[in-house]
């Protein structure tokens, strides 16, 4: 497990790979986020996206399992604080191929056991930016 002192400022990384189907689209919206354009197609269609989109609260909960499959699994994480500066920059549509970027903009302390950090978080489908926040994780220190 890496600890705090194993994080760089400047660090960078890139990964993942999340298939985005139409039926998870309509899925996640019925339950959280119940817009025309995320759960009918044809409603969908007549809006400014022009078709189905995934609900921007959506892309924020695949990115976060694919920062936690290929990052955090690694890292002794204590929770987060939040993000910062979440914006959602283009639409998501099924049969886009979601991939993460992230970089470790600062390095701060938090407690005696506990630093924080603000890694950049940018989200891209099918190569165009989809998502970007910047995420501020509490990391565990060494004894």
């Amino acid at each position: 497990m890496r600890q705090f002192e194993d994080i760089s400022v400047g660090e960078t990384d890139d990964f993942g790979s999340y298939d985005v189907t139409a039926e998870e689209i309509v899925e996640f919206a019925e339950q959280y986020d119940p817009q025309p354009f995320h759960m009918d197609p044809e409603a969908a269609a007549e809006t400014p996206f022009g078709g189905l989109v995934a609900s921007g609260w959506h892309t924020a909960a695949m990115t976060m399992r694919l920062v936690v499959t290929n990052v955090l699994a690694d890292i002794a994480t204590r929770g987060a604080l939040g993000v910062d500066d979440l914006r959602w920059r283009s639409p998501v549509r099924p049969r886009q191929t979601l991939t993460v970027e992230t970089e470790v903009l600062a390095k701060d302390d938090w407690d005696e056991s506990t630093g924080k950090v603000a890694v950049e978080i940018t989200t891209l489908a099918d190569g165009e930016v989809s998502l970007s926040m910047v995420g501020l994780v509490l990391v565990e220190r060494r004894d």
